[in-house]
C-alpha cells in the first residue's frame, strides 16, 4: 500500500543522499562517546570483533526491514504501519511499531540535546585554551561546574535544538538532504584529518595493538550483552527515524548495498574514533578504560598539553558534535513527518516537536544539579567487609541525599545506594525497553506477516537463497538476539 515512487513528503535525489542520511543518522554520541570508551572497559579487540558480529547478525538484517518497511509505505512510521498492518492482515498490535519509534525518538532528542550541548561547550572551551597545561583536577572540575550549571546547561539544550530544528524545518531536499550534503563530508575530513594527526603520535602503535588484540578470554556474558545492544543501538533502529528516512529512498536503488554501506561507514567511523582517541590517551599515560568521562575529562588533559593542542581539541569536539547534529535531526524527523501529515506546515511541526522537547530536556537538565537526589527505583544494598551483599531493599522513590544521611552507622558494613533520576529513567525506557521492543516487531513483522513476494519486490534481494537466509535470520535469530537484550536490559 505504496503512497507512490515520491511518497507525500519528497525523495532523496539518489541512493548516495540516502547513505549520507542514513550514516548520518547511524553515527552520532554513540560512535564517537560511547564506543571507545566501552571497548575500553571490555578488552578491547577481542570486544571489537564481538561487536562485529553481532552488526551483522542482529543489526543489518532489522536495518533492511525497517528501511523496506519505511519505502514501501512512504509515509510517517505511524501511518506507514496503520497501512502495512491493514494490508498484510496483522494483529493491529503491530501499528504500536510506529508510534513506539516516534516516541522513542522523541524522548531521545529530549535528553540528546542536553547531552550534544556539553560538545558546544568543549568546543568552545579547547578554542579559549582552558585546558592548556590543565591536569585531571582542571578538567574534572571544569566538567562539574558544567553538569552542576542548570542555567548552562539550558542554554546549550536550547541551543542545539534550534541548530536542529533550523534543518528540518525546511524539509526532505531544501533541509535534510542538503543538511546531509554539508555535515556528513565535513564530519569525515575531520575524521580523517584527526586520523592523520593520531598516526604521528607515540601511542599509535599501542593503541592499535590495544583496538584489534584479539584476547578471546576477555570475552564474557556482561561483554556480549554490551556489544549486541550498542551494535542495534548503533544503527538507529527501532527508534523510527530509519524507517522514516526509508520512505524518502528511490524505489529502484538497493536495499542491500545500501544498508551494507551504512553499516559499513557507521562502523569505520566508530574504530577510527577509536584509533583516534586512545593514541592520544597512551601517548599521555591515561586510562582508556575511564567510562563517560573519557570524552569530558580525560581527552581535555590530553590536548591540553599537546602542540597546537587548542585547535586539534576544538576540531574534536566540532566532529563529535557535527556526529550528534545529525542523529538528532534524524530522530526528530518521524514525529515532524506525522504531524505535517496531520495538517501541520513543516515549520509548525518542527516547532511544535523541538518546542516540547525541550520542555522534557528541562528535566535532563535538573538531573544533573538541582533534582539529582530525586530518584527512583531507588535499591539499598547492604554488604559485608568482602564485598558481599548482605541485605537488599528497594524504594520506588526516595530523596537519595536523606536516605544516606538516614542508614546507620554499622562496623564492617557499607551501603550501595543506586537509583535513575529522570534523565536515568528516559535513557532505560528508551534504550533498554522502546528501541529493543520496536526492532524485535519490525523483524517479525517483515519476516512473517510480509508476504515473500511482497518482501522480494520491495528487498530486490537476488539470488533467491539470499532472499531465504533474510527472512531466516529476520524469524529466528534476530528476535531472539533482541529478546536477549531486552531481558538483560530489564534485569
Amino acid at each position: 500500500m505504496s503512497t507512490g515512487e515520491a511518497g507525500v513528503h519528497g525523495i532523496w535525489r539518489g541512493r548516495w543522499t540516502f547513505i549520507l542520511a542514513a550514516t548520518g543518522s547511524a553515527v552520532g554520541l554513540g560512535n564517537i562517546w560511547k564506543f571507545p570508551y566501552i571497548t575500553g572497559e571490555n578488552g578491547g579487540g577481542a570486544f571489537v570483533l564481538m561487536y562485529l558480529l553481532c552488526i551483522l547478525v542482529a543489526g543489518i538484517p532489522v536495518m533492511m526491514a525497517e528501511i523496506m518497511m519505511g519505502r514501501k509505505g512512504r509515509r510517517s512510521p505511524i501511518h506507514t504501519m496503520q497501512n502495512l498492518t491493514h494490508e498484510f492482515k496483522a494483529p493491529k498490535a503491530f501499528i504500536g511499531i510506529g508510534w513506539m519509534g516516534a516516541a522513542a525518538g522523541f524522548f531521545i532528542l529530549s535528553f540528546y540535546s542536553v547531552i550534544a550541548g556539553w560538545t558546544l561547550a568543549y568546543a568552545g572551551k579547547m578554542a579559549a585554551g582552558v585546558f592548556t597545561g590543565a591536569g585531571p583536577e582542571v578538567a574534572t572540575a571544569s566538567f562539574a561546574a558544567l553538569l552542576a550549571s542548570p542555567w548552562a546547561l539550558m542554554a546549550l539544550h536550547t541551543l542545539f535544538l534550534l541548530l536542529t530544528g533550523s534543518i528540518i524545518a525546511l524539509g526532505v531536499n531544501r533541509g535534510l538532504e542538503n543538511g546531509v550534503q554539508m555535515l556528513m563530508p565535513a564530519l569525515f575530513v575531520m575524521l580523517i584529518l584527526l586520523f592523520g594527526y593520531a598516526l604521528t603520535t607515540p601511542g599509535f602503535t599501542q593503541g592499535w595493538n590495544f583496538m584489534f588484540s584479539f584476547e578471546p578470554e576477555k570475552i564474557t556474558g556482561t561483554s556480549f550483552v554490551v556489544a549486541l545492544g550498542h551494535a542495534f543501538f548503533t544503527l538507529s533502529i527501532g527508534m523510527g527515524a530509519i524507517m522514516a528516512y526509508g520512505a524518502y529512498m528511490p524505489k529502484k536503488a538497493s536495499l542491500g548495498k545500501t544498508v551494507l554501506a551504512v553499516a559499513l561507514l557507521d562502523t569505520l567511523v566508530a574504530l577510527i574514533a577509536g584509533l583516534i582517541i586512545f593514541p592520544i590517551v597512551f601517548s599521555n599515560g591515561l586510562e582508556p578504560g575511564a567510562g563517560p568521562g573519557l570524552i569530558f575529562q580525560t581527552l581535555p588533559i590530553a590536548f591540553g598539553s599537546l602542540p597546537a593542542g587548542n585547535l586539534i581539541g576544538a576540531v574534536f569536539f566540532v566532529l563529535v558534535l557535527v556526529a550528534a547534529w545529525t542523529s538528532a535531526i534524524s530522530i526528530a524527523e518521524p514525529a515532524v513527518a506525522w504531524a505535517v501529515e496531520k495538517g501541520f506546515s513543516r515549520i509548525q511541526a518542527t516547532v511544535a516537536v523541538c518546542g516540547l522537547a525541550w520542555l522534557i530536556g528541562i528535566g535532563t537538565v535538573l538531573s544533573f544539579n538541582v533534582i539529582s537526589d530525586k530518584q527512583v527505583f531507588v535499591q539499598v544494598k547492604t554488604l559485608d567487609s568482602q564485598g558481599e551483599v548482605l541485605h537488599s531493599e528497594l524504594h520506588w522513590y526516595a530523596d537519595v541525599a536523606a536516605l544516606k544521611a538516614s542508614l546507620p552507622v554499622q562496623e564492617e558494613r557499607t551501603y550501595q545506594v543506586e537509583g535513575k533520576t529522570f534523565f536515568g529513567m528516559l535513557d532505560f525506557l528508551t534504550s533498554n525497553i522502546m528501541m529493543p521492543l520496536g526492532g524485535m516487531l519490525i523483524a517479525l513483522f517483515a519476516g512473517w506477516f510480509m508476504t515473500r513476494k511482497s518482501v522480494a519486490d520491495e528487498s530486490r534481494l537476488q539470488p533467491s537463497w539470499l532472499l531465504s537466509l533474510w527472512r531466516f535470520m529476520l524469524r529466528v535469530v534476530s528476535p531472539l538476539a533482541i529478546f536477549y537484550i531486552f531481558i538483560s536490559g530489564l534485569l
